[in-house]
């Protein structure tokens, strides 16, 4: 062998082996969470322990009934607490291991599901969805739509809709029975029976995706950008490419491997007293437990009642400690206490902008950020709003739970409440700036 070529072998092994950036990188990507002192995550003790005033604070107030938080940098759990109460009568404290409705954080696992399965070559990423569910061939598109008898025109597909379509919320499918939804949205999809997938009752996820499909979309797909069932029918497309429900593909796949023992669809009955009630608060700060929401429509013992319809966008309960796992594999890039969910080049794809100059329409500020798979993320516009910064990811669930990673700042952080009620945003306007205010590294 030429000398140059063993003299270039050799300094390419040094570079691999002595690169102290690669070296911290594989440090980071085997970071397993740990509780530990503010300190050992860079926080300040006494500047972070104005949360838990605040904390105190909502629930005198009659903002909240309770709140449960959990913090962690660079691997290290800093705060794990909850404040105020699981029952306002009896004043049972809120427990921070309680298990919680995340509603819309299902999607986080959807889409692993679907990026793991990705990797396999199931599919690719620009396949029209026709493919797999036949009754999406040949869309149409909403034109005008009659208020007065719910009648309404269409216009052909310019395109398909595609997987990526599906997983950015640029498709042209909406939400039935949410406030952000328009009444053609409302009226078309109540006459279908489309549901938003939580508490679903008497039907069948493969008949109900099968009559989304034959649906008018409301907008060319990848012209806008609209919140949509979309990740409901990547579930059923995880059922399909899988050969398994979505609820074992969950348990098997994501939750058992990565040690997430308290996410369910159907929440095992021994577990379930620690399922967290949930309460209604009103402008006169009158907070009291509810067991039903929607005027009664959806009971909100839904995770102890048998289901087999698994909502891809909404189904699932959880915990915060749970949940934190999940996050730390996102920021260890797909692997997590010796077990690799996904790739590195992955994670990159469901947390960068992939819907380049569209503009979401959800939440204050949230139109100056953008959208990766599954993920607001946070744009350089969007961070001069607050302090979380600029590639940040972020999501959170209807029934009041959240979530945002900061990856310059290796650090996540969870915020659970179970309440519906006027004053739960006041929460959030000293929330972020307080977390941010501790870290003193």
């Amino acid at each position: 062998m030429n000398r140059y070529v063993i003299i270039f072998l050799v300094l390419c092994a040094f570079i691999v082996y002595a690169n102290p950036a690669q070296s911290q990188s594989k440090a980071a990507s085997s970071k397993v969470l740990v509780e530990a002192p503010p300190a050992a995550g860079g926080f300040s003790a006494a500047r972070l322990a104005r949360l838990d005033s605040a904390m105190n604070s909502w629930v005198a107030q009659k903002w909240v009934n309770g709140s449960a938080v959990l913090i962690a940098r660079h691997g290290k759990i800093v705060f794990y607490k909850a404040h105020g109460y699981n029952d306002m009568d009896t004043k049972a404290p809120l427990d921070k291991t309680g298990i919680f409705r995340i509603a819309s954080q299902t999607k986080a696992l959807t889409v692993t599901a679907v990026m793991m399965l990705w990797e396999e070559g199931k599919f690719s990423l620009d396949d029209p969805v026709s493919m797999y569910i036949p009754s999406f061939a040949n869309e149409q598109v909403l034109a005008t739509f009659n208020p007065k008898d719910t009648t309404y025109t269409t216009v052909p597909a310019k395109r398909p809709i595609t997987i990526r379509d599906l997983l950015t919320h640029t498709s042209g499918l909406g939400y039935p029975a949410l406030s952000i939804s328009t009444p053609a949205e409302l009226a078309i999809y109540a006459k279908s029976n489309m549901t938003g997938g939580v508490g679903v009752k008497g039907q069948k996820l493969s008949e109900a995706m099968d009559r989304l499909g034959k649906l008018p979309l409301f907008f060319q797909p990848g012209e806008q950008w609209k919140y949509g069932l979309n990740m409901d029918v990547l579930g059923y497309l995880v059922e399909k490419w899988s050969g398994m429900s979505l609820e074992d593909f969950f348990e098997k796949r994501i939750c058992k491997p990565l040690g997430m023992k308290d996410t369910w669809f159907n929440l095992p009955p021994a577990k379930g007293p620690r399922l967290v009630n949930f309460f209604l608060g009103d402008a006169k700060g009158n907070i009291k437990k509810s067991g039903s929401v929607f005027g009664g429509a959806l009971d909100m013992n839904y995770p102890l009642q048998k289901t087999d319809y698994f909502s891809g966008g909404g189904g699932l309960v959880s915990t915060l400690y749970d949940y934190a796992i999940l996050l730390q594999m996102f920021l260890n890039s797909g692997e997590y206490n010796g077990v690799r969910i996904l790739s590195p080049g992955s994670i990159r794809l469901m947390t960068e902008n992939q819907i380049g100059d569209l503009h979401p329409t959800f939440g204050s500020h949230f139109e100056v950020n953008k959208f990766g798979f599954g993920f607001s993320i946070v744009s350089e516009e969007g961070s001069k709003f607050g302090p979380i910064q600029a590639g940040s990811y972020a999501w959170g669930g209807v029934f009041g739970t959240s979530y945002w990673v900061d990856p310059k700042e290796d650090m996540f952080v969870l915020a659970y409440t179970q309440i519906w009620g006027p004053y739960t945003t006041n929460t959030a306007r000293g929330f972020a700036p307080m977390i941010y205010g501790a870290i003193n590294d």
